[in-house]
């Protein structure tokens, strides 16, 4: 059936953003523009994936999987613009080349 978000499928993704979150380190310099750039977009990261994990104890595995897409969606843009050291992980993380 492909009008529902299986209670697995979300899971799946929860348990992936959580370890690329785990894995990450924030590349810019402490005192440099990127650095603030860096811990927005972690913190966006971060929030999207707590809303998530509260909708999907709630049973709203809709609004858990949208909130999960954000919040790996900030992980692999800060990833991709260099914003966090990811360590060449292309299967967590969207990189540029």
């Amino acid at each position: 059936m492909q009008d529902r978000i299986a209670e697995e499928k979300i899971d799946k993704y929860l348990d992936t953003t959580k370890r690329a979150l785990e894995k990450l380190k924030i590349a810019a310099p402490q005192r440099s523009f990127n650095r603030k750039l860096a811990d927005s977009f972690l913190e966006m990261a971060q929030s999207y994936f707590s809303d998530a994990k509260h909708f999907r104890q709630k049973g709203d595995f809709v609004n858990a999987f949208a909130c999960v897409n954000y919040a790996h969606g900030w992980l692999d843009a800060g990833a991709r613009i260099g914003l966090f050291d990811v360590g060449e992980d292309d299967r967590l993380f969207t990189l540029y080349e």
